[in-house]
């Protein structure tokens, strides 16, 4: 058997899987091991027997299989560049291979492969930095922490140094580098001249992920100077040159202590705490135990989860306060009831201004229930739905679709006018969320007295009220769906969109999606 000794590198692999294809070797005739793991065999050797297997010059390689060979790469598993050469030499018979998903090579490779895309995930999430206002704190060299050297005559009027050489051969490629002066020629690097800030990290992550996880930091901090220190490798970033700077690893006593940005930090991160989803089994396994002791935010967590329940029952006291319609609805559902009980209603601040409350109209048992935004300036006055601008042009396309508007009944998620004073004027103002809230209880009462076979919301406020905040009209409108509400919901423009279009060309465009959602809804109507 022939042994080989790959360092912990892909292309190291590359070169040596490439190399045994070329020669014939099968999997069980080679065997290469993680020069990074201790080993009573130093040397590579052979044994007199040659290898027998199925020699290839141009081996064939998926994107997937590279994708995933990358991350299991950097696993700690010692066996890992042995699995992977299996994985390839199959391949090479077998271009399918990594489809079967119950084969015990692809299963173990792609066990690997999330172990390191979990780890990497949970390093982009747990690292933090701290602040280092001076050179002279943090070095990385080969074997040992160093302070930051600085460069000869690299000093300012009051005598402290300003640039720092890294002096650290390193299995990444940099040896030696220079970090610019923090007062840069190149303006859009945007450094902090005076202070000279440096924010540094230590992280142990399970495997060697470093080099995977770097281009992410470089890319979120791309005007900052950092580094990122682990116990297998350490890393720099150069806002000046855009360069990555590769170094040795170091222990966890090389990297600063807490700065007064962690104050802020945890400041912040208490404000955000949202105690009514506190789920300590669920926050154990997303943020296991071995990552507290990177997290200055553990510090004020035992706190933030004992005070959890009081703070639960203010947020839900602070809910109870808010405004609703609810205490002024009718127990009695019926058209009739409703009607009666909505002149009284004082559930949000929209009734002060508006003329009156304006309820829904039509059969109490209609087939089609139709849902505006809330009553404009005529309807407000007159105390019905739909009787102004926008109410004559849905007349008109109900009558050219042959749909007897009598048939349906007519409403608006919100009953009362809400407008801004101009003059003489009261010119529409939409409700906000908070309104349409309030207000949902009465739309809910007649959807349930009424019992339509579907529901046609005009508007975004409509159909938000019915379908939820990220429902997106333009995308979605003439879709029938299905509600906790009513079995069919579907959704349109309203009338007065298309009379407040720009130009005649949208305005027709806008009428023709208006015309084939209503007839959608008659022929949903008809069955």
């Amino acid at each position: 058997m022939k042994r080989v000794l790959i360092q912990p590198d892909f292309e190291a692999w590359r070169e040596a899987a490439r190399d045994a294809l070329r020669e014939g070797y099968a999997p069980e005739e080679i065997d290469l091991q993680d020069a990074a793991v201790a080993s009573t065999l130093a040397l590579s050797f052979e044994l007199e027997a040659g290898p027998t297997g199925v020699a290839t010059t141009q081996p064939y390689v998926s994107k997937s299989f590279l994708d995933d060979a990358a991350m299991v790469a950097v696993h700690r598993n010692a066996g890992r560049w042995n699995l992977l050469y299996r994985v390839l030499y199959r391949m090479q018979g077998n271009r399918n291979l990594l489809k079967i998903e119950t084969d015990s090579d692809v299963a173990e490779m792609n066990r690997l492969a999330s172990q390191v895309r979990r780890d990497l995930h949970k390093m982009h999430a747990f690292v933090r930095f701290r602040k280092v206002m001076r050179p002279g704190e943090v070095m990385l060299t080969e074997h040992r922490p160093e302070v930051l050297v600085p460069a000869s005559g690299a000093a300012d009027d009051d005598g402290e140094m300003r640039a720092l050489v890294l002096v650290t051969p390193t299995p990444f490629g940099v040896a030696k580098s220079e970090i610019e002066q923090c007062e840069p020629e190149v303006p859009e690097a945007q450094l902090a001249a005076d202070d000279c800030e440096h924010f540094v990290a230590w992280y142990q992550p399970d495997h060697r992920i470093l080099p995977l996880a770097a281009p992410f930091f470089a890319e979120r901090f791309a005007i900052m100077r950092w580094s990122i220190l682990t116990p297998d490798a350490s890393v720099s970033w150069d806002p000046v040159t855009k360069e990555l700077l590769w170094s040795a690893g170091v222990p966890r006593e090389s990297a600063p202590d807490e700065d007064e940005l962690e104050t802020l930090w945890r400041s912040y991160y208490s404000s955000i705490y949202n105690p009514a989803r506190l789920n300590p089994r669920a926050m154990r396994s997303e943020m296991p135990v071995r990552y507290w002791k990177n997290l200055p935010e553990m510090t004020l967590l035992p706190t933030l989860v004992t005070q959890s329940q009081k703070r639960v029952e203010g947020m839900v006291a602070k809910q109870q306060e808010k405004t609703s319609a609810a205490p002024f609805v009718p127990a009695e559902h019926t058209v009739t009831a409703i009607g009666a009980a909505l002149p009284a209603c004082e559930g949000c601040e929209l009734y002060k201004h508006a003329t009156q409350a304006v309820g829904g109209v039509g059969p109490a048992h209609a087939k089609m229930m139709v849902v505006g935004e809330q009553p404009g300036d005529q309807e407000d006055i007159k105390g019905l739905p739909f009787v102004g601008p926008a109410g004559r042009l849905l007349d008109q396309t109900l009558e050219e679709l042959g749909i007897d508007r009598s048939e349906l009944y007519v409403t608006n998620a919100v009953k009362h006018f809400k407008f801004v004073q101009k003059g003489k004027l009261r010119l529409h103002e939409n409700p906000r969320l908070s309104e349409i809230t309030a207000c949902k209880p009465w739309l809910l009462a007649e959807i349930d007295a009424v019992r339509p076979k579907l529901i046609v919301c005009l508007g975004a406020s409509a159909a938000k009220s019915l379908l939820g905040g990220t429902f997106g009209l333009m995308k979605q409108h003439g879709e029938v769906l299905s509600t906790p509400y009513a079995e069919r919901v579907m959704a349109t423009l309203h009338p007065s969109a298309i009379l407040r279009a720009r130009d005649d060309a949208s305005r027709s465009q806008m009428m023709e999606m208006f015309k084939a959602d209503l007839a959608k809804a008659a022929l949903v109507m008809a069955g």
